[in-house]
């Protein structure tokens, strides 16, 4: 296993760290996870050298932290440092603050949380948050040794990432959605260099974009791969991008199956900052334009057509809809789509045709026949099953 520094931390973290939000589950509830087997797999990859696990209040209906909790008994809590977060969006009163602390608290059965991070702050979230007093508030828990040190995760453009960055000087880590093909999405490249640069641990999450850049790629990505100078699976492309990257201190991964954690296992102690050579970076600029080409709306997220008179969230939707497509992964994008994290009256079916969009695209893109396209895809009466 390779380690790396944990920003300005005297502690190495190691390459790979462990997601608990896709554990196995029985059947398709989420609720119901598979004990014995992700016990194995937590304490498989502890064995093999991972130091650093990632929870969340609300992964798995909340028992992802009861079952990191169970899978760190019997000297495993002393072999990784645990990463949990407060549900920013859930937060209506500072009481939610002590409330939600102590009962994460008693589902992971510790006295203390290593690193505490405020969950997808967007920035209704991190506004929100910040009004009801969380950095002082955290401050107390960590005089009171209840939480070691705090972060956040972060959806949201760059400005909103770099506002919160500086709003705040003893951060020690930002978690951030970051892959190769996310290089310019939300913080994106920017927003890792400038994390890194103010001394935070970067820690990344969906390093394989929830598991696709690792499956079997389309015949145009397959047909680049397979002219590169190395010959890799699609798992070792993705994460040999992520690792390449000296600014990143852990790459989270969650995995459902012990072969996806004997696998990712051993390739983080194959691949180092500096890895990849001139000509294999060039690859993944191919890569990209082959998996681009497979979008059906030619949508830049310029933003031009925004704000729209009926609160549509016209590149949103795109994205979400050229997403399933491009990776033949429309369970996901339902998902997403249909989630609470997707107000209704954003959604494409709140479109009445008043053409101001398409005078406003520098792409003459038909706006409003696309959205339609994509809520036919996208939209479903009944909540989807989660993607995993």
């Amino acid at each position: 296993m390779k380690y790396r520094k944990f920003g300005s931390l005297d502690w190495q973290v190691s390459a790979l760290g462990f997601g608990a939000m896709r554990l196995p589950v029985i059947g398709e509830d989420q609720a119901k996870i598979d004990e014995p087997e992700a016990i194995r797999m937590i304490r498989y990859a502890a064995d093999h050298g991972v130091n650093y696990i990632d929870s969340a209040y609300m992964y798995h209906m909340g028992q992802s932290e009861v079952l990191v909790g169970k899978a760190l008994k019997d000297g495993y809590r002393e072999k990784m440092k645990v990463a949990t977060k407060l549900p920013a969006r859930m937060i209506e009163k500072p009481e939610d603050f002590d409330r939600i602390f102590n009962e994460q608290l008693k589902k992971l059965d510790i006295d203390m949380i290593d690193f505490y991070l405020l969950h997808g702050l967007n920035k209704e979230g991190w506004t929100n948050v910040r009004d009801f007093g969380v950095l002082k508030w955290a401050e107390e828990q960590m005089a009171k040794g209840r939480i070691g040190r705090l972060g956040f995760s972060f959806h949201d453009e760059f400005d909103v990432f770099k506002e919160i960055v500086d709003a705040y000087d003893n951060w020690v880590l930002s978690q951030v959605q970051y892959n190769y093909m996310d290089v310019n999405e939300q913080a994106g490249r920017r927003g890792v260099e400038y994390a890194a640069g103010k001394g935070l641990a970067v820690v990344v999450m969906e390093p394989l974009r929830g598991g696709k850049l690792s499956k079997e790629p389309p015949a145009p990505v397959a047909k680049v791969l397979a002219g590169a100078p190395s010959q890799l699976k699609a798992v070792e492309w993705a994460w040999s991008w992520i690792w390449n990257q000296p600014e990143i201190s852990v790459a989270l991964s969650g995995m459902s199956t012990i072969e996806q954690v004997v696998e990712n296992v051993r390739l983080a102690d194959r691949y180092e900052a500096g890895n990849l050579s001139a000509g294999e970076l060039k690859i993944y600029d191919k890569i990209r334009e082959a998996y681009n080409s497979l979008s059906p709306v030619p949508c830049t997220n310029c933003r031009y057509c925004m704000p729209c008179p009926n609160n549509v969230e016209i590149p949103r939707i795109f994205q979400l809809y050229n997403d399933a497509v491009m990776y033949d992964d429309m369970r996901t994008g339902r998902f997403m789509y249909n989630s609470p994290f997707f107000p209704p009256d954003q959604r494409a079916d709140n479109c009445v045709e008043c053409g101001e969009c398409l005078e406003k695209c520098p792409q003459n893109i038909e706006i409003p026949d696309w959205l339609k396209k994509a809520h036919e895809a996208l939209y479903q009466e009944m909540p989807p099953a989660p993607p995993g």
